[in-house]
């Protein structure tokens, strides 16, 4: 196995404790009630919310980012996802009105929605506008240089004469915050999730490889034996 797929394999091993992870950029008002169904909905399945989003194209659409928590996603993923919380909102009936329901994965130039998103994409640029005025402005674009607790912090490529370059910014005093998409990105993007493709194959492959052992051990001849498990 290539340290690239170890690498993921470690953080797919690390799924339980991601899938809790609170999100610290939220929703308001409509979209925070439907972000509140689809999240109760979405968590027992394994999948996480990144954002909820409702706008007028074609009368009314929602829009629901969701992910795994190693961060893949499949159009299967969303197609279940879709099926699943379609019924529960029809329900709930959160938007009081008629609407498009769309489900996609965060994209490459994602959401930053959790302290372990800075984290976990440092190195990239990203975009960050603010509730409160921070140095003198609400909106930032930089590098990101990881995250502190409730804190990201940036190298900022904005930076005016004058200006401090480095910034920490309070995750909770975030408006948005976003990826920008550029070659490096891109390229990390698809280097992620072929890497996850391939340690997803390999665990497959060695529960197919339990799974036949297990069917092809001799049995007990004696009529106390134990019962065969899986």
């Amino acid at each position: 196995m290539t340290e690239a797929v170890t690498i993921i394999a470690n953080e797919i091993g690390l799924a339980t404790d991601a899938l809790h992870e609170p999100r610290r950029l939220t929703e308001t008002g409509v979209a925070a009630r439907v972000a509140e169904i689809v999240e109760r909905t979405i968590l027992p399945m394994g999948y996480r919310l990144v954002r909820v989003r409702l706008n007028g194209n074609n009368g009314c659409t929602v829009q629901i980012m969701a992910e795994r928590p190693d961060g893949t996603m499949t159009v299967d993923d969303c197609e279940l996802i879709s099926k699943t919380i379609s019924p529960v909102l029809d329900v709930d009936d959160p938007v009081g009105t008629a609407y498009h329901l769309e489900v996609s994965s965060p994209g490459i130039d994602r959401p930053l929605v959790r302290a372990s998103d800075f984290q976990r994409w440092a190195g990239h640029e990203a975009r960050i506008d603010m509730t409160l005025i921070v140095a003198g402005r609400r909106k930032f674009r930089g590098i990101l240089l990881g995250g502190e607790g409730s804190k990201a912090r940036l190298r900022r490529t904005d930076a005016q004469p004058g200006e401090a370059t480095d910034v920490e910014l309070k995750i909770d005093d975030m408006s948005e915050a976003r990826l920008v998409l550029t070659d490096a990105l891109v390229s990390e993007s698809l280097r992620r999730a072929k890497a996850a493709s391939k340690a997803l194959a390999a665990q497959i492959e060695a529960a197919e490889q339990d799974g036949l052992e297990i069917d092809d051990a001799p049995e007990l001849e004696s009529s106390d034996k134990p019962p065969r498990t899986r």
